[in-house]
């Protein structure tokens, strides 16, 4: 990775102005200024940031954030309201399914058509035709026009241009998603390939562990206003709490931290938090939520060991939580995921998806309860982070109490086995065939 800059952005803001009535803005135009007849809205406020050569940056953020003015605006296809934009390179981008695109022409016209837009000669064209081509597996469906084409194969197509003429800055909005599994393989090889190479390449999808797996850093939108900026994994918690939690513009604040209380085993005298004094804790966890409910101890075994440092795979783990209610809380939910330390969800369940009718019932101010969960566990040899938490729902509304993000460090001992990711506990058979 390169120290050159590929995008500086700064202080950038995108105003739009919204009328009520059509004759607004000839009334608006007329005033020059002196009334106003519309309203602002603010697709974008102060965003700032920067991306080096050879970096894969993601965005995050959910629907009207404003994400997508942010990469038109980068593109060159929309003006900001203030602020600056650099870019240095050639541009490729995915920001529409088929923009770009003739859809009168066939495939073979919209290639030449779309490379030439990216400043590609007919000669340069001619000598990456058919890697563009076999990159998009799309057969005979090449000299067919693209309003025929499906979905699947207008990305395929659109990819394989933008990526195939190895531009300096590469934007991707969400175009991947609607490939198969295989395609996206492919996909993702080939934007390690153009890293390599010295692309910069600008991810923006809904998929955290895309962000998490492929990005050098992240940053998160949330109603134009830049949230966070920094390592992955951090971006995407954030994101995830705006996305399932309260939604919030202001900055999480660190919980204060837990009291310090004796090890103990067994239900925490007085209802203390002491979940920070067992040897699993991880003090890098990333805790938040309204504490109506609150998550304070934790005790885990492995095939009877309390506390392991490390465990083999296929041992039977006993996790028990134990959650304080300080408010009375309706249908509460406890969950528990189970991530790499890249940040990769290996699993994820909680008590609505186990149909747990006994934790439902609990909920009443004062109450302190515990909760056991039996994990069978078939890792692969690594580092993995456990994440608790406790919420209510309304409806769609998802409200966290407390979330103890990569609370508690789980290390599994080396194996020959099996490679991967998991335990699939497969078996092979073998006998003669007679002649």
């Amino acid at each position: 990775m390169s120290s050159e800059i590929a995008i500086k952005v700064q202080n950038l803001s995108k105003c739009y102005e919204i009328y009520d009535k059509p004759h607004d803005r000839l009334l608006q135009m007329l005033s020059r200024g002196k009334k106003k007849y519309c309203r602002e809205f603010w697709a974008l406020h102060d965003v700032s940031f920067e991306i080096r050569k050879g970096e894969t940056v993601g965005i995050v953020g959910k629907n009207g954030s404003g994400k997508s003015t942010l990469l038109q605006i980068l593109c060159g296809t929309l003006n900001p309201t203030g602020g600056t934009v650099e870019t240095h390179g050639r541009i490729a981008a995915l920001l529409e399914l088929g923009s770009g695109f003739n859809p009168e022409f066939t495939g073979r016209e919209n290639v030449y058509l779309n490379a030439t837009i990216l400043g590609l000669s007919k000669e340069e064209i001619d000598e990456k035709y058919d890697a563009i081509i076999e990159f998009a597996d799309i057969g005979e469906f090449i000299n067919q026009p693209v309003k025929t084409y499906s979905s699947g194969m207008l990305v395929r197509l659109a990819f394989s241009v933008q990526a195939q003429v190895e531009p300096d800055i590469l934007i991707v909005d969400e175009a991947l998603a609607v490939g198969d599994a295989k395609f996206q393989a492919r996909c993702f090889d080939r934007l390690k390939k153009l890293k390599e190479n010295g692309t910069s390449i600008l991810l923006v999808t809904h998929s955290s562990e895309q962000i998490v797996t492929h990005c050098d850093k992240a940053f998160l939108l949330n109603d134009g206003v830049q949230l966070e900026q920094g390592e992955p994994r951090k971006v995407v918690n954030r994101y995830l709490d705006l996305l399932f939690g309260k939604t919030q513009n202001s900055v999480v604040t660190e919980l204060e931290p837990a009291v310090d209380a004796p090890e103990t085993y067994h239900t925490p005298e007085g209802g203390m938090d002491v979940f920070d004094t067992h040897p699993n804790y991880n003090p890098n966890e990333y805790r938040w939520g309204d504490r109506a409910a609150t998550i304070i101890d934790f005790h885990l075994s492995a095939d009877g060991q309390e506390y392991p440092v490390a465990v083999d795979t296929g041992a039977k783990l006993k996790l028990a939580v134990f959650v304080r209610f300080d408010t009375d809380l309706v249908c509460p939910i406890l969950g528990m995921t189970i991530k790499t330390k890249e940040g990769v969800t290996v699993y994820g369940v909680n008590s609505e998806t186990l149909d747990s009718a006994d934790f439902r019932a609990f909920g009443r101010k004062g109450d302190i309860v515990e909760v056991e969960l039996s994990i069978a566990c078939e890792l692969a040899p690594g580092d993995y982070f456990i994440s608790l938490g406790v919420s209510t729902k309304d409806g769609e509304e998802v409200t966290p109490r407390d979330r103890r993000y990569d609370s508690v460090h789980l290390q599994v001992r080396p194996t020959d086995k099996f490679f991967g990711l998991v335990n699939l506990d497969s078996s092979i058979r073998a006998k003669k065939v007679p002649n």
